[in-house]
């Protein structure tokens, strides 16, 4: 039922499947990278891409959505659409459906199903998505935050960056000036303390790039103890894989995706168990962890070996730094906080 009901939601407007005639590819987009708020205040696929909530109703049933748009430059997006609400707040965890893309035409975002039919199903305008056609209803732009944003350290906590002046503490750190402040860039900064077990507590803000793709959009990395890496990337919409944002590369993907539109500041709360070593320094306990990434359990998760990438490339006893990995991508980080465990 929950696929029939999805297919209705976002067919609509289609009577009968009608063939697609083939196309010639689109010429490839210039590429847009912004990371300062001020530059983006009057971009139009800023402004519509994003998270909406509301109900649906089709033929006399009602039910709560959550549609995830994507912005892919040029005013094209593509959608994700959650039966029960969005990731994290009311998602039944069912497969979404991604089969309505939108594109700007006179001021608006006309939605269509291009596999059912070129008729509209819908559209996006002033911070609203109204459905009509056999599905009605109106969902409204939401804009989350983390609940665990701008969290104050422990007492005892390093505070690895919470300033400026605190780019000393790290190794090739380096400070970015944008018109909402001065923050640690992604210029695989490496604290100079390093750590065994421990929480910590990471807030990230990931660029606007919609005409890039895949790992090319907004790569970072925040590496557990220099050997783990929890990938950072604009993975907004997408599945949630395992070299996606939650992920640990190549190793656990997240239990949900929960990352947010890019340009919105993001957090990573980490709980850290180092592996154990006998004195011939051979492995007696795998290394665990949890996560939560905006405040919501994406990981628990135990360690069998290192992930590429970082200072070791396999597990020892040493103790590991904090470290952000660099693609060319201008990810920024702020309220970063370490508190060692014994």
């Amino acid at each position: 039922m929950f696929r029939l009901f999805l297919s209705l939601l976002f067919a609509a407007g289609a009577t009968t499947a009608i063939a697609q005639d083939k196309k010639p590819a689109d010429p490839k987009p210039a590429k847009i990278v912004i990371n300062d708020p001020a530059k983006l205040k009057d971009d139009p696929d800023y402004a519509v891409q994003g998270e909406y909530v509301g109900e649906f109703e089709i033929e006399g049933k009602k039910e709560k959505f959550g549609v995830q748009v994507i912005a892919d430059g040029g005013g094209k997006f593509r959608t994700a659409a959650y039966a029960g609400g969005l990731p994290g707040d009311g998602w039944d965890g069912k497969v979404p459906d991604r089969g309505a893309v939108g594109e700007t035409k006179v001021g608006k975002v006309v939605l269509t199903v291009p596999v059912d039919s070129k008729d509209p199903i819908g559209e996006i305008a002033g911070g609203e998505m109204k459905l009509t056609g056999r599905a009605k209803g109106t969902l409204k732009k939401v804009e989350r935050k983390s609940p665990t944003l701008g969290a104050k350290p422990p007492e005892g906590a390093d505070v690895l960056f919470g300033k400026s002046d605190d780019v000393s503490q790290w190794e090739g750190g380096k400070i970015v000036k944008l018109s909402d402040g001065e923050f640690l860039a992604a210029s695989n900064p490496r604290s100079k303390k390093t750590y065994q077990s421990y929480s910590a507590h990471i807030e990230f803000r990931l660029a606007w790039m919609p005409t890039s793709r895949s790992q090319g959009r907004s790569n970072s990395g925040v590496y557990v103890q220099d050997r783990y890496e929890l990938q950072v990337l604009d993975s907004f919409g997408l599945t949630g894989e395992n070299n996606e944002c939650g992920g640990f590369y190549q190793q656990s993907k997240p239990k949900v995706n929960m990352c947010l539109p890019p340009m919105v500041w993001q957090t990573y709360d980490i709980d850290f168990t180092a592996a154990e070593f006998d004195a011939d320094k051979k492995k007696t306990k795998n290394a665990k962890v949890v996560v939560k990434h905006n405040g919501v359990l994406i990981q628990d998760y135990e360690f069998t070996k290192a992930t590429p990438g970082g200072k070791f490339a396999m597990e020892v006893p040493e103790p590991g730094s904090v470290f952000f990995q660099d693609h060319g991508d201008p990810v920024v980080y702020q309220n970063i906080w370490v508190l060692g465990k014994k």
